[in-house]
């Protein structure tokens, strides 16, 4: 049998205890800029919670960045610190490990986090691209914490996981809201029924009053429908507000990580169109006290446990 790419990394996560594999399928979105970051789900190394972003710069299009958080609960408020030296790698096609630069050592604190790490697009395109897949290998040790009473979970395996971004179908990227007697709405929120996009469900918010005369729209995530890791979720998306009468619909888009709970506000704006606008006859958007509202996904993210 052939070994594929994502066999191979689980191959290493024996000998890799302190360690967390991300795979990217997709990195041409993010090369091309369809995407702004990616988000790992949270992992758990020495007894604290950690993210790894990775992310690119309008200022540095020649790198990729590497940044990692901490998101445990317990690093939250002031006076806390948590010092530890981290590694960053790629993988190429054998599993080989290659590091970025040397371990380092870094310091995490309420107002101070390490800086980004680098990574040229040019050597990560020659050498660790394989069938548009990158891994990226986090590891974490000599974790000390300023807070006392951090259970250390010594881990018998490292854990790897892998980001799908995907194009939406088109057959079923589209969701419109259609709201009758539009008038009735007061300035509070007010929410549509809820759709399936990717891994979870979404709904449409809008806020009829708006702020300082603008209406107000936002896209919000909702549950998992899927078996796979409830972890953060990008879209790549327009919200829209339908001209009924000439089609020339206004729009937004918009690139979003949306949280691994259910949202009630969304992600979107309060200014997305002036009322005035809106309500103007000859604009097509309220016709007969009717409007249609809508979104249009792109691109969507979901992620799996290798």
């Amino acid at each position: 049998m052939v070994s594929t790419f994502e066999d191979t990394i689980k191959g290493q996560l024996t000998a890799s205890r302190n360690s967390h594999f991300v795979m990217v399928d997709g990195m041409s979105k993010l090369m091309t800029r369809k995407i702004n970051q990616c988000q790992s789900s949270d992992f758990h190394i020495d007894g604290l919670q950690w993210r790894l972003i990775i992310s690119w710069k309008n200022a540095q299009k020649d790198n990729l960045y590497l940044r990692l958080q901490i998101t445990d609960k317990k690093c939250t408020g002031r006076n806390w610190s948590v010092n530890c030296i981290c590694f960053f790698s790629l993988a190429d096609e054998r599993g080989d490990h290659h590091p970025i630069l040397e371990p380092f050592p870094a310091c995490f604190k309420e107002d101070s986090k390490p800086n980004p790490k680098s990574i040229p697009w040019g050597t990560l395109k020659q050498r660790f691209l394989v069938n548009d897949k990158a891994v990226f290998i986090t590891s974490i040790t000599n974790v000390v914490a300023s807070f006392a009473g951090i259970p250390i979970r010594r881990r018998n395996l490292g854990t790897a996981e892998c980001i799908k971004l995907f194009e939406v179908p088109q057959n079923n990227s589209r969701f419109t809201w259609k709201i009758t007697r539009f008038s009735s709405f007061n300035g509070k929120r007010h929410s549509s029924y809820e759709f399936t996009v990717g891994p979870r469900r979404w709904k449409i918010v809008m806020y009829p009053e708006g702020k300082a005369g603008n209406f107000s729209l936002y896209l919000a995530a909702s549950d998992y429908v899927t078996s796979a890791p409830k972890t953060p979720t990008f879209a790549n998306y327009k919200l829209r507000v339908l001209d009924q009468v000439n089609r020339n619909h206004h729009e937004a888009g918009y690139k979003n990580w949306f949280s691994d709970t259910s949202e009630t506000s969304g992600k979107g704006t309060s200014k997305f169109m002036p009322l005035e606008e809106l309500h103007d006859p000859s604009n097509g958007y309220l016709v007969n006290d009717q409007i249609f509202i809508g979104v249009e996904f792109l691109l969507v993210s979901i992620t799996e446990n290798l």
